[in-house]
C-alpha cells in the first residue's frame, strides 16, 4: 500500500496527537496521585503517634508540642499515688529511666502496676513526661477477673482462673 504525501502527513499529524495525548493524559494522573497522597498524608499526620523507649528520648530532640507515646516498664517502687486521680511513677526501658506524671479523667487499666509494662502517651515537660492515657501491656495468658471468677462458679478451666488472678495483682507477667 502506498499511501501519497498528503495522507502520509495526516497519519504522521493523527499518531503525533495521540502521543500528545497520552502523555497528557499519564502526566495528569501523576499529578492527581501525588495530590491524593499527599492530602491523605496531611490529613492523617493528627492521627499519628509516635513511639519512643526512655533511650530514645535522650537521642532525639523532642519539643514540648509534640504529642508522643512513651513505652517501657514501671519500675517497681517508683509509684506514687498523688491524690485527685494523678500518679506519679518512673518508666524504665533497663537503662535509662523517665519521670512520668499521670493525670487522667480515665481509670487505670487493670494491669497497670509496678514491674509491668505501659504505653503512656503526652508530652514531654522539662524533662518530665506529661501523660494523659496509660495503656497496659499484657500477654496471650491475661484473662479479666470477671471471666476467671465465670468460668471457676462453672468448675472449668481451673488454671485459667489462678493466671487472672494473678495477673489482676500484676503478678505473673514477665
Amino acid at each position: 500500500m502506498i499511501l501519497s504525501i498528503d495522507e502520509n502527513t495526516h497519519l504522521t499529524a493523527r499518531l503525533r496527537k495521540q502521543k500528545r495525548r497520552r502523555a497528557l493524559f499519564l502526566v495528569n494522573s501523576l499529578v492527581f496521585l501525588g495530590l491524593a497522597v499527599g492530602l491523605v498524608l496531611f490529613t492523617l499526620s493528627d492521627q499519628i503517634r509516635f513511639f519512643y523507649t526512655p533511650s530514645d528520648l535522650m537521642t532525639k530532640v523532642v519539643s514540648p508540642s509534640d504529642y508522643f507515646r512513651l513505652g517501657g516498664m514501671v519500675k517497681k517502687g517508683s509509684l506514687e499515688h498523688l491524690g485527685g486521680g494523678r500518679l506519679r511513677f518512673s518508666l524504665t526501658d533497663a537503662s535509662t529511666k523517665v519521670t512520668v506524671l499521670f493525670t487522667g479523667l480515665r481509670p487505670l487499666p487493670d494491669l497497670f502496676a509496678e514491674g509491668q509494662g505501659v504505653v503512656a502517651e503526652g508530652r514531654l515537660d522539662h524533662g518530665v513526661f506529661v501523660a494523659d492515657r496509660l495503656l497496659a501491656k499484657h500477654d496471650e495468658t491475661y484473662m479479666p477477673r470477671a471471666m476467671a471468677k465465670a468460668l471457676k462458679q462453672r468448675g472449668e478451666r481451673e488454671n485459667e482462673g489462678k493466671m487472672a488472678q494473678k495477673t489482676d495483682r500484676g503478678e505473673g507477667l514477665q
